[in-house]
């Protein structure tokens, strides 16, 4: 008979509170875990705005990989992956620490939306932070100055809207001025055995409005750490496959990092390296015919999908004089003039990681 999910627990001191994130993780003892919150703010009604912590440190020192999930409140596929992870680390690490910041935004994670309701701001468009701002920018504020005090590297997980469906896939960032090499970072992608991975310069045309440079493994770029963003399919929704991805990425970057053992699983290292994508916009309200899939290569004539309207009549036939690789592709047939119906790359190599 299985015990129930309440009366499974971690070993090691849990459930606390601290002022900091970086003080759950700086409290951590050699072999211990620890599971806490760290207190943001109040409610109207009293109650704590609280970032889950979770830390595994190893007797042995190391490095430190920071796991973090929900920097939107709709994505959710990389918060279970993180949990799988840590919960099987099972006193196998070998030295180093691991840190777990499972929902980064908690406030937007209750009310099921990708942004914070306080403040309508995109948290990922809101680092550094700051500690005297609005909800978004102390939330953003308390999670980077946890990862400035303790983190080498960081993966931060997303998905797609819960309007897109895709395979697995990565985002790096590629600026001139990046103060790790991109042969590093690619290497790091590779362990997560993404569909694409898209090398973004933040000022590029193409991506959607904001602040890119406010995402948070941009920032934590700019600190000399490595950073990459694993995007694991479409948001609002668990899809066991990529969750599973993610747990094994994890698995492969650890061994990678020298956390733990490689289990010697093969996997490959050569890399879809994306250069140039970009959005594609429905010109008319209607309903969007998908005809293709998520993780495909479509090609030159094909079709992507078609927009009709309340009567079945066509509005809008999508394709292509070229190759093009299908990244995302909008499941939820209701558009309304301006909406995204699919996101691909134009330019692309293969690279070895």
């Amino acid at each position: 008979m299985n015990a129930p999910l309440s009366a499974i627990r971690l070993t090691g001191e849990s459930d606390f509170v601290c002022p900091t994130i970086a003080e759950v993780v700086a409290g951590t003892a050699s072999g211990q875990t620890r599971v806490g919150q760290a207190e943001i703010g109040t409610f109207a009604s009293g109650m704590p705005i609280m970032i889950p912590v979770m830390v595994a440190r190893a007797s042995e020192p190391g490095p430190t990989l920071w796991l973090n999930g929900a920097v939107h409140g709709d994505e959710l596929n990389g918060v279970l992956a993180s949990l799988d992870f840590f919960h099987a680390l099972d006193g196998r690490l070998l030295k180093g620490t691991v840190v777990v910041t499972p929902i980064c935004n908690p406030v937007a994670l209750d009310a099921r939306r990708k942004r914070v309701p306080q403040d309508e701001l995109d948290l990922d468009q809101n680092f550094p932070g700051r500690a005297g701002g609005s909800l978004s920018q102390r939330l953003a504020y308390a999670l980077f100055e946890g990862i400035r005090a303790q983190a080498d590297v960081v993966v931060n997980f997303h998905t797609m809207n819960p309007y897109f469906e895709s395979e697995p896939y990565a985002v790096y960032k590629g600026d001139a001025s990046a103060k790790v090499a991109e042969s590093d970072l690619l290497g790091m992608v590779a362990c997560f055995s993404p569909f694409v991975a898209c090398r973004m310069i933040t000022s590029s045309a193409g991506e959607l409005p904001g602040d890119n440079s406010g995402a948070l493994d941009y920032q934590v770029l700019n600190l000399g750490k490595a950073a990459i963003m694993v995007e694991l399919g479409g948001g609002s929704r668990q899809v066991p496959a990529h969750i599973e991805a993610g747990r094994a990425g994890l698995e492969r970057l650890a061994a990678l990092m020298g956390l733990l053992p490689n289990n010697g699983t093969p996997f490959s290292r050569s890399v879809r390296r994306v250069t140039k994508r970009t959005h594609v916009f429905s010109e008319h309200g209607g309903f969007f015919r998908q005809h293709a899939r998520a993780g495909s290569l479509l090609k030159a004539g094909e079709c992507l999908g078609e927009v009709q309207d309340y009567a079945g009549r066509l509005l809008q036939r999508v394709t292509y004089d070229q190759d093009v690789l299908i990244i995302g592709i909008r499941c939820d047939p209701v558009v309304h003039t301006g909406d995204r119906i699919g996101f691909i790359g134009l330019e692309w190599e293969e690279m070895d990681a």
